[in-house]
């Protein structure tokens, strides 16, 4: 699978191969596989790539761009992509979704099942410009009355950043990991599994909100340094992040309890991302290599 991730990273090397990516078709393909065990490489490499072309429209929001502007001009061209559109000549992150749908087309549940895994694509892409709107308002806010505000743009008023756990866990699809369970299931393609989608994707949303917090405790020493967001540098305490998690390891038990007799390979799969993960981030790892000078 790690070799898979690097051709497919040789295809589109400008957002697929820099520096703070280029560790991770390693580590991800580690995550992938413990993460879903039973499965073969082929069933998986969908997910995977999905995986791997997050890590670059991520860097690309968080740090390439400058603007809300920008931030809108990301998530439109991959809508249209999204949909069906073609990618401009030169757009790399377009390109790579575009080759990302086209393959996921392949399977037999993908025609039903299009609009949900364009809707988890829309989430994850808005719950991303959001938290761009957060870190710009905490970034304003810092700076002294009357400074520049950037290049001159005059800027209305930013959203103001959430008060508590809740409205920050409400972009938790900024994480991704819900809208690449869709992709894997699609790609799967089991009766069962489809049949019980739906449960499914409350109980996925529910892990990725755990996996959110986690990898927030893990990584807030790299995500200061990178200014990015997380629930530490909002305000609540390790010992508040660890209590709403608790919350929701109960609530996802309750909703993964039905699914075990109905659907228990989708039930499985979802149990084990959330181990793998414990266990990776418990270690203090991260995914990302270096992050250069892009000043």
């Amino acid at each position: 699978m790690e070799d898979d991730l690097r051709r497919f990273a040789l295809l589109f090397p400008g957002v697929l191969r820099i520096p703070p990516i280029e560790p991770v078709p390693a580590r991800l393909a580690q995550a992938i596989a413990f993460g879903a065990p039973g499965y073969t490489a082929d069933q998986l490499r969908a997910a995977a790539r999905t995986s791997l072309w997050i890590f670059a429209v991520d860097f690309q929001v968080d740090h390439l761009a400058t603007s809300r502007a920008e931030i809108a001009d990301i998530v439109e061209r991959c809508e249209r992509v999204a949909g069906g559109g073609s990618a401009a000549e030169g757009d790399s992150l377009c390109e790579a979704l575009a080759c990302l749908r086209e393959d996921l087309s392949a399977s037999p549940a993908f025609d039903e099942l299009e609009p949900v895994w364009r809707e988890e694509l829309r989430r994850m892409l808005h719950a991303m410009a959001l938290e761009w709107e957060w870190k710009d308002h905490l970034r304003r806010a810092d700076r002294p009355p009357g400074a520049d505000q950037g290049g001159g743009e005059r800027r209305p008023p930013a959203r103001p950043v959430p008060e508590t756990l809740d409205d920050y866990l409400a972009i938790a699809d900024n994480f991704g990991s819900a809208w690449v369970n869709v992709v894997h299931w699609i790609a799967v393609d089991d009766p069962v599994i489809l049949t019980n989608l739906s449960e499914l994707r409350e109980a996925s949303r529910t892990v990725q909100s755990i996996l959110r917090l986690l990898n927030d405790l893990a990584t807030s020493d790299r995500e200061n340094e990178w200014d990015d967001l997380n629930a530490l540098r909002l305000g609540a305490d390790e010992a508040t992040v660890r209590l709403r998690m608790d919350d929701l390891v109960r609530c996802l038990a309750g909703r993964l309890e039905p699914l075990r007799a109905t659907c228990p390979r989708g039930a499985a799969y979802l149990e084990h991302q959330l181990k793998f993960s414990q266990q990776f981030y418990g270690s203090q790892s991260d995914y990302w290599g270096d992050l250069p000078d892009i000043g």
